[in-house]
């Protein structure tokens, strides 16, 4: 057996909890291999939407085991919330979660670092969810983090407070309050209920697994283009998104990566700062947003809206070897007459191209749109062989532009409203 890799292919929200759900029940386990709170993993189902920010997205299906990876940033805090929150569906949690013992803790100094960082750059902030997100990977990456086997050792809270006075020491400088004691108290607290959890050499597990012929799906969070390396830099999150990601967030050889699923959105989206080619700032930017509730599952914010980017969406594919995609929200675009495809890219010397160009922050681009029919019924209750005509050309562009197989449409945010596409 082989790992299969679910990942999103632009900046992220594409609807990879559903996907990962609706998936589940054909893998014996789910893994997140990055990010951290900062994700944001909706699932609905049975009439309740539920939001998942650092459990992996196969915890409502009783067979499937989850593991958070060496690769996630974890707030004990916020997995303690979100555990209590799941408690009510009486789910076999402790016995089907596991966590890496590599996985970094965000501590809440990481906390207050993300605000007054974000906060001292002023007009040029990077839309952080101010999650700690950056300055835990920063920590990470300069050698004095903390992970969560520490929290095992009897020295853990003198060196927890050895990393909270190097913080402290550099917060003088900000103007941002705090209570720091009730903020050690609660993260101590978190601490002491993380200990009741399946703490694990994660990469001998998964490596295990797939000795026994085991199926495992790395579940990615955030998306492509916001990946550290290959994203719109600066403008992006602070681990690896793409395929690789998985490799080294969860100790998997390269050669044990199986299929590469792309979740992509029949439009686009973006929350924050940051370039967006496509963005619509009109009318249609707006209805596109309400039809699709486009409002930020971890922070709330409202969602820069716009039309589908093939130039962007073809990097992604590259990058991440993708061998099947998956069409989010088609039903969203139920409500145009008209639907736009942005194709190449007219940069600001009169050039045209189907690159992403490296000065994508800068670059002055001019999408370039071919039009299509839009499909102007509702997708609710759809079948494969009832997709309108309008949609089903859609597809096709989509896939010959692409070059790749699209083995699944969603037509609304619930489970059960989903095609799953039979290839000829």
């Amino acid at each position: 057996m082989k790992v299969d890799v679910l990942l999103g292919l632009q900046w992220g929200d594409e609807g990879k909890g559903k996907i990962v759900d609706v998936l589940a029940p054909k893998y014996d386990v789910v893994a997140r291999f990055q990010g951290g709170p900062n994700a944001g993993h909706t699932l609905e189902f049975d009439g309740i939407k539920h939001v998942l920010h650092q459990i992996p997205s196969g915890i409502f299906r009783e067979k499937t085991r989850n593991i958070i990876g060496n690769g996630v940033v974890l707030d004990p805090i916020v997995f303690k919330t979100e555990i209590e929150k799941l408690q009510k569906y009486n789910l076999k949690v402790k016995a089907n979660l596991f966590i890496s013992k590599k996985a970094t803790i965000i501590i809440p100094t990481h906390r207050l670092l993300d605000q007054a960082y974000e906060k001292a750059k002023g007009v040029d902030k990077i839309g952080s969810t101010l999650k700690g997100i950056g300055p835990s990977y920063q920590d990470k990456i300069g050698r004095q983090g903390l992970r969560v086997g520490d929290i095992l050792a009897p020295s853990f809270k003198e060196r927890f407070k050895k990393l909270t006075n190097i913080h402290l020491e550099i917060l003088k400088n900000h103007d941002i309050t705090f209570n720091w004691s009730d903020l050690e108290s609660q993260f101590l607290d978190a601490i002491s209920f993380l200990k009741e959890f399946n703490l694990i050499d994660s990469e001998y597990f998964i490596n295990d697994e797939l000795k026994k012929g085991s199926s495992i799906l790395a579940e990615g969070a955030q998306g492509s283009l916001l990946d550290i390396d290959f994203g719109s830099y600066p403008f992006v999150t602070s681990s690896s998104t793409v395929t690789a990601g998985a490799c080294t967030g969860l100790g998997v050889s390269p050669r044990n990566i199986g299929e590469v699923y792309g979740i992509f959105k029949a439009y686009s989206t973006r929350v924050g700062s940051g370039p967006f080619p496509t963005e619509l700032s009109d009318a249609d930017g707006e209805k596109m947003r309400k039809e699709g509730n486009e409002f930020g599952s971890t922070t709330g914010r409202p969602r820069r809206c716009g039309w589908i980017d093939l130039p962007s969406l073809k990097y992604s594919i590259m990058i991440n070897g993708v061998s099947q995609l998956l069409m989010m929200k088609a039903d969203v675009l139920s409500i145009f007459p008209i639907i736009k495809v942005c194709t190449h890219y007219e940069l600001s010397n009169g050039s045209i191209t189907e690159l992403v160009p490296y000065e994508l922050v800068n670059e002055k681009i001019k999408p370039i749109y071919v039009e299509l029919m839009g499909w102007n019924i509702p997708l609710t209750g759809v079948s494969e062989n009832q997709i309108p005509v309008e949609l089903a050309q859609y597809v096709d562009f989509l896939e010959k532009a692409l070059d790749i197989p699209i083995t699944l449409i969603s037509t609304g945010p619930d489970r059960t409203q989903t095609i799953h596409r039979t290839l000829k």
